[in-house]
């Protein structure tokens, strides 16, 4: 079965994550799988908002770490076409999160237009603690919605926090019971309105910091990659891999 389950409900696309038995941790081949996704739902009429969810009970425990291990990162490696599809994505992108969003599960949603979870939803971005940097934009874009003081809280320390802080933060809409299905049920809604005016207030929307966030991106991607190749990160995946066998 695919990792990535793609399903076009009228105008909406609906991609899952669909690797419930490694809690949908992402590998590069399912980034590239989602990024030529959206990339061609940008440009394809027939589809006017798009769905990310998770299948089973976490949203993502985010990137594979084996498989991030064993392979060259690289500027042009599939994540970084992911992270480039999702910010220059022009249409309505919506978020339906359960349980676990780890690292790029908790800051894809940055870049999400609004954000439906539940309340067993756990958001995590231990960067640091695994010997990293902050991504996606989020070095920018999360202190701008939280604060530097609390945003330097929750990168330094790699601390988790629930569904209801992060609809105090502002980083999610509201707390569902079916996350998914209020994702599906606002996707219908907004992709009744009128097109153009959708897509042009979306644009408006980011207008003000759409460069900043990009420079930044590249920035912290580089910063990654390097960081990656290290002995300190390196050390880090490591005592993280064995803290997590003994749970």
């Amino acid at each position: 079965m695919s990792e990535i389950l793609i399903e076009q409900i009228d105008q909406t696309l609906h991609l899952t994550l669909n690797r419930p038995e490694k809690k949908n941790a992402i590998t590069q081949a399912m980034y590239m799988t989602l990024a030529n996704n959206l990339n061609a739902a940008a440009g394809d009429f027939a589809i006017r908002t798009v769905v990310i969810s998770g299948n089973g009970k976490a949203f993502t425990a985010g990137n594979d770490i084996m498989d991030f291990m064993n392979e060259e990162i690289t500027m042009s490696s599939p994540v970084f076409h992911f992270l480039k599809a999702i910010h220059e994505f022009p249409k309505p992108l919506i978020a339906a999160v359960q349980g676990n969003a780890v690292g790029i599960g908790t800051t894809m949603l940055l870049h999400c237009d609004l954000v439906y979870a539940a309340a067993d939803a756990l958001f995590a971005m231990p960067f640091v603690t695994l010997g990293l940097v902050p991504e996606a934009g989020s070095s920018l874009l999360f202190p701008r919605l939280v604060g530097h003081a609390k945003a330097s809280e929750i990168f330094m320390t790699g601390r988790s926090f629930g569904s209801a802080e992060a609809l105090e933060m502002g980083l999610i809409n509201s707390i569902e019971e079916s996350p998914t299905a209020k994702a599906l049920e606002v996707a219908a809604v907004i992709a009744d309105q009128p097109p153009s005016a959708v897509l042009n207030t979306k644009a408006l929307l980011k207008s003000g910091s759409h460069i900043a966030v990009e420079n930044v991106m590249l920035a912290e991607g580089e910063m990654f990659r390097i960081a990656l190749q290290s002995d300190e990160t390196q050390g880090a995946f490591m005592k993280f891999m064995t803290s997590r066998k003994k749970d």
